[in-house]
């Protein structure tokens, strides 16, 4: 996993499977976190890599997840979180939403926008 700061591409486009997620770690804020990047055709998505049902990551292995029907499904407890806005709309969270992170894509890379 690359580290990044925000004036760096956080990972190419062509990294993210088509209706999938890639964790990459990033320096924010708050200082260096797992970040979940979400793709789904052009669309990308960015959320921080912690359930808010008990602040757990959210990939059953580093960098894998659970995506079916455009849902990331937590590997702990099984939440369910639209990937287009971080709801959670099945699970021990439900109404919660994941913590999104600012992002942009320009010229076939994700950069961080924080």
């Amino acid at each position: 996993m690359d580290t990044t700061t925000p004036d760096q591409a956080l990972c190419r486009l062509d990294d993210i499977p088509d209706g999938g997620a890639i964790a990459v770690d990033a320096v924010l804020r708050d200082g260096e976190e797992s970040v979940i990047v979400l793709r789904r055709d052009d669309a990308v998505r960015a959320y921080m890599n912690i359930c808010p049902h008990a602040g757990r990551r959210l990939d059953w292995a580093p960098g894998k997840f659970l995506v079916k029907d455009n849902l990331l499904i937590c590997a702990a407890h099984g939440a369910s979180f639209q990937d287009e806005d971080g709801l959670c709309v099945g699970g021990p969270c439900r109404g919660e939403h994941l913590r999104s992170v600012g992002i942009r894509v320009a010229d076939g890379e994700v950069w961080l926008d924080e």
